[in-house]
């Protein structure tokens, strides 16, 4: 019997790569900040879009969602060494799977930062290709005094055009702490990778809804 991983907080989490937020001017130092900039601006423009029926705005979601994040890419990492050892066909469909239930999370989550404003701080260059932009989440109708939330993007430029690879939520970075959930399910399960598919789209239904 397999154990179920619980992903509600996470997936709140992961809906801070699609929020339909503001996004502060700032200087763009680089074509990661640049990219993060651009493509936050154009989800807003997306999501506020009344003119779309609801299967219009879900289907240019996730086009827009495609064209700022690299899935695949985060989907392999996120097997750890089970990437290397599970039958190639499996491998493909567990990225379609995490494609369909990244999608999903996002598309069920983002109307929750509807108004909050996403300000970029500044960049830090990791490698010649490898960006951290940084950025704070700016709740107008927060009157608590706590700090605001701390949302970093990683871009990788190493591709035809810019990618998001991975997003770190208070310190959190979630591709991270999805593969640790991953290789633990999978070393419960004896590598099965069938059975975290199974799972990935009985809770990308879940979130469709």
């Amino acid at each position: 019997m397999t154990k179920p991983i619980s992903f509600a907080r996470r997936a709140v989490i992961l809906a801070a790569l699609a929020l339909p937020a503001l996004v502060q001017p700032a200087l763009a130092a680089d074509p990661a900040e640049t990219f993060v900039s651009q493509n936050i601006a154009k989800g807003l423009t997306l999501l506020n879009n009344k003119t779309l029926s609801k299967e219009q705005k879900r289907d240019q979601f996730e086009q827009f969602l495609l064209g700022l994040t690299d899935l695949k890419r985060i989907a392999d990492f996120t097997l750890g060494q089970y990437r290397r050892t599970a039958p190639p066909a499996d491998v493909a469909a567990f990225e379609g799977a995490f494609r369909d239930y990244a999608v999903a999370v996002y598309q069920s989550y983002f109307s929750k930062y509807a108004g909050q404003t996403l300000k970029i701080l500044n960049t830090t260059q990791r490698a010649p290709t490898d960006y951290i932009v940084a950025t704070q989440m700016i709740d107008p109708t927060d009157n608590s005094g706590r700090p605001p939330l701390e949302v970093d993007f990683r871009v990788r430029t190493d591709g035809p055009r810019p990618v998001v690879v991975d997003v770190s939520v208070a310190g959190v970075w979630i591709s991270l702490e999805q593969r640790d959930q991953f290789v633990g399910f999978l070393g419960q399960n004896n590598g099965n990778v069938k059975l975290l598919i199974s799972h990935l789209a009985e809770l990308a239904r879940q979130f469709k809804s």
